[in-house]
């Protein structure tokens, strides 16, 4: 699989409600919007690079190309409606996505999945990062033949993003040599905890 093939989504249309509803792709760390980060680490990955967002649009639009969740499935549903989004604006064939509140997200993630997609014969069409047996569900490649059957089970009510992964079939790749590259950063805490990490380890 090219890089040629693959575009990048990063989510960033969430609520914030563990950090007072602060658009958290744009909380400070270490001086730089969390959202800078990702994308640092995340574009050089892909050969285009895509933000799903629901408010601060002009802002985002320094990062990427904006696309917004599709009003029939509502805002603020979850990041699938996000990464259907993406789907559907992109014309690459494969699309990776990362949330914008995983500021250290491995440089060798795209590359990791699409390895485990690269089976010749058939097979999953969704690869995963793992980490300590868990899934990182966000953190995915997956094909844009799926957009489809994500549609249906958006408009079925479904929310989870593992239990859709579950449902058309998925691949898990173990992150655990880099476990820490996807902390979480929901809250002012973790915000503060984040800011501590070595400059040097933040290049890796």
């Amino acid at each position: 699989m090219e890089t040629s093939q693959i575009a990048g989504l990063i989510l960033a249309g969430g609520r914030g409600s563990r950090m007072d509803e602060a658009d958290k792709g744009f909380a400070l760390l270490n001086g730089r919007p969390m959202v800078e980060h990702v994308a640092s680490r995340f574009r050089p990955q892909v050969s285009a690079l895509l933000i799903s967002a629901n408010r601060n649009l002009e802002r985002y639009a320094d990062y990427g190309q904006v696309v917004t969740d599709d009003p029939a499935h509502g805002t603020w549903q979850g990041p699938l409606a996000g990464v259907a989004a993406g789907l559907e604006a992109s014309q690459h064939p494969w699309l990776a996505t990362a949330p914008c509140d995983v500021p250290f997200v491995p440089q060798s993630l795209v590359a990791r999945l699409a390895h485990a997609l690269a089976s010749p014969s058939a097979g999953p069409r969704v690869a995963v990062a793992c980490t300590g047996g868990r899934r990182q569900p966000v953190c995915m490649l997956l094909s844009r033949d799926l957009l489809p059957d994500l549609l249906k089970y958006l408009d079925e009510g479904g929310r989870k993003v593992d239990t859709w992964q579950s449902r058309v079939g998925c691949v898990e790749v173990a992150f655990d040599d880099q476990a820490d590259a996807f902390m979480n950063v929901n809250t002012t805490g973790e915000l503060s905890r984040a800011s501590r990490y070595d400059s040097q380890w933040l290049k890796s």
